[in-house]
């Protein structure tokens, strides 16, 4: 499967302790899929700027899809950009996914896992290729869970974004490439910046509350 697709799959079972939010996870997946397609040869980073290369589509639906998308014509679409233009609803649109492909079946009990369906894996080739690169600890796919607060990201620093400079964690390997690196990073930063906008409107819901209660 894609990173994205992995991805997915891991974050259905961060822990009792936290669930993944689906807006959290959309823009990691759309994260994700840029990295995949800055592996295929599909995209090239030039400073914070997403530029198409000439590679064929590839043969995966929504990673296809993802590179018809791209800003073809300069100036180029901003990595942040990108993944909030991309990520709108991705993940809905990776649990249909998956759910068509047979990698996700409904349950009728259990929490829920994402939006108003209780799936949960189907224990396939594919979802066990993801759970052995997740124990493996493979660097891009650690970098996007630790984004999601899944646990098992990076130590210590959740919602933190990773060192492009520093040397690796005991636990977490370091990314080597300067275009996934940006990648993370910008994951990181939209992550951050969601969760400071949920809070605003928290502090603004409770304000206009109290108002209407009055004193």
């Amino acid at each position: 499967m894609t990173t994205a697709k992995d991805l997915f799959i891991i974050a259905m079972d961060p822990g009792p302790e936290r669930s993944v939010g689906q807006g959290d996870l959309s823009l990691a997946l759309a994260g994700a899929e840029l990295i995949d397609l800055i592996d295929a040869g599909a995209v090239t980073v030039d400073d914070d700027r997403v530029v198409p290369g000439e590679a064929s589509a590839p043969p995966d639906g929504l990673l296809g899809e993802a590179a018809a998308l791209l800003t073809r014509e300069p100036p180029h679409e901003r990595i942040e950009d990108w993944l909030w233009r991309r990520g709108r609803d991705l993940a809905a649109a990776y649990q249909a996914a998956l759910e068509e492909d047979g990698e996700l079946t409904r349950k009728r009990s259990g929490r829920l896992s994402f939006g108003s369906k209780r799936v949960e894996p189907v224990d396939t080739p594919a979802r066990r290729a993801a759970a052995g690169r997740w124990e493996e600890r493979e660097p891009v796919l650690a970098a996007l869970a630790s984004a999601v607060g899944v646990d098992g990201g990076r130590p210590g620093a959740e919602g933190g974004r990773p060192d492009v400079e520093g040397g690796p964690s005991d636990e977490e390997p370091a990314l080597d490439d300067e275009a996934v690196t940006a990648v993370v990073t910008a994951v990181h930063d939209a992550v951050m910046e969601l969760e400071a906008v949920r809070q605003r409107r928290t502090i603004e819901n409770s304000a206009f509350a109290n108002l209407w209660r009055g004193p």
